[in-house]
Order: structure tokens, then C-alpha cells, then sequence
């Protein structure tokens, strides 16, 4: 498995060459299989984190529904993101992890398909939204709660080859 963690282009591949907005052409390349995997984490009051932990939020099964959230996310990205492609996703993935050292909750999400663009930012809205949700359940509760670290951990598939996170 090998890892190309090529510098950007230095180009913005979203501007033409008078600096107009565009959607990036993709017809000529290839499909290939496309992952990446993304991360985040929020951080909260022990109390707000036993809530999630015990399953008796007064909303509900709050990683449940942060799980089905994250996901709608990744399938609208293009809806939300004005020059991103629709994509035909063949997986998502949303999972937490409790940290009750941290007294948080990360967050990572998967994000496949087989086409001619990435998936960084399906799955990077997978991961947003799904902490946001989580935030928006336990507000009640903890106003305070941090969102962060929110990044690109992995993605493999297309002419850039395989990034991994340092």
C-alpha cells in the first residue's frame, strides 16, 4: 500500500483563468474506487456525556440519531456545498467512540464510491453534521460543548493516489 501525500497544485481548481467560480470538468477522468475517511470530535460536561452513555437523553438515542444525520449529510454534500458534483455513494459509514477521559465524543466517517471525484467532502459533512447533531440534542443541557479537530484522516482512488493523515 503505498502512500503519495503530493502537495497540493498550488492552483485553486475551482477558479477559471479570469478567477470566475466553476464546477471543476471531470468528464475526461477516470472512475475508480474512491474512499476517504474523515474525523471529528465534541467535547462536553462529564454530565452531558453520561446522558449520551446511558441512552436517556430527553431527545432520544442521541449517537443513533447523529448516525442517521451524518449520513443524510454525506448523500445531500452537493445540495450544501455550491460547486461540489453529485455523487453516487455506494457506502457511508458514521461511528463514535466515547472518551470519557476527554469527556467527548469523536466521530469518524467513511465515505465510498466509484467515480470521477473524491468523496472528502461527503465525508467530511458526514462528520459535521453528525457532531453538530449531537450538539443540537444536548444543548439543553450543556451550551459549552466544543466541536473540533474536524479533518481528512484518509482518502484513497483518483489520479492523486493515497493520502494519510500525520
Amino acid at each position: 500500500m503505498s502512500v503519495t501525500n503530493q502537495p497540493p497544485s498550488g492552483t485553486l481548481t475551482h477558479f477559471d483563468a479570469q478567477g470566475q467560480a466553476h464546477m471543476v470538468d471531470v468528464g475526461d477522468k477516470a472512475n475508480t474506487r474512491r474512499v476517504a475517511v474523515t474525523e471529528g470530535r465534541i467535547t462536553m460536561l462529564p454530565e452531558t456525556l453520561a446522558l449520551i452513555q446511558a441512552g436517556n437523553a430527553k431527545k432520544g438515542d442521541v449517537l443513533g440519531i447523529a448516525r442517521i444525520a451524518g449520513i443524510q449529510a454525506a448523500k445531500k454534500t452537493s445540495d450544501l456545498i455550491p460547486l461540489c458534483h453529485p455523487i453516487a455513494l455506494t457506502r457511508v459509514a458514521v461511528e463514535f467512540e466515547i472518551e470519557p477521559a476527554t469527556h467527548s465524543v469523536l466521530c469518524r466517517a467513511t465515505a465510498e464510491c466509484t467515480g470521477q471525484t473524491g468523496v472528502e467532502m461527503e465525508a467530511l459533512s458526514a462528520v459535521s453534521v453528525a457532531l453538530l447533531t449531537i450538539y443540537d440534542m444536548c444543548k439543553a443541557v450543556d451550551r459549552g460543548m466544543v466541536i473540533g479537530g474536524v479533518r481528512l484522516m484518509e482518502k484513497s482512488g483518483g489520479k492523486s493516489g493515497r493520502f494519510l493523515a500525520e
